[in-house]
């Protein structure tokens, strides 16, 4: 910890910051470029131990809870709204799978801004700030990951998992 706060400093900071990392991340987010997005770059596409998706529906059963988590995407005018398929073409489908690289880049960065906690927090808050990051952003990195597999195995007219 490198700077003592009281108590209350303590709470009001760490409350308050935590949404503004989010909502600047995801700010940030939207002014990148798509193309920088790619679902064949080496940190987005899909792995072997994936298994075309499966991983997530039997081991998380992200089927049954991802349509309960918020998207984002109104926030913002350059957003893009991921909660359905709305088309099917592929020009569509292609835009799609960048943005769920978009959103899967964002929620890596928050997590990682989890860290910055430990600068003013004992120890052991710092850890709970982690695991604070761990719980709101693991969910929307499987969610993101799930559906571009399946959105890439649509664009290569390959069965959908």
């Amino acid at each position: 910890m490198l700077v003592e706060l009281p108590m209350a400093w303590l709470i009001v900071v760490n409350v308050t910051l935590w949404p503004i990392i989010h909502m600047g991340a995801a700010w940030l987010g939207t002014q990148l470029p798509t193309e920088l997005f790619r679902p064949d770059h080496w940190c987005y596409r899909e792995r072997s131990w994936e298994v075309a998706g499966r991983l997530y529906e039997t081991i998380f059963a992200v089927r049954r809870w991802k349509g309960l988590l918020p998207d984002g995407a109104a926030l913002f005018k350059k957003g893009f709204h991921k909660k359905r398929l709305d088309a099917r073409n592929p020009e569509y489908i292609d835009r799609f799978a960048k943005e769920t690289c978009r959103g899967e880049a964002v929620h890596w960065a928050v997590l990682a801004c989890s860290l910055l906690f430990f600068l003013w927090n004992p120890w052991k808050v710092g850890l709970i700030m982690v695991a604070y990051g761990i719980a709101v952003n693991l969910p929307c990195i499987i969610t993101q990951r799930y559906n571009r597999i399946r959105l890439c195995h649509l664009a290569n007219r390959k069965d959908v998992p």
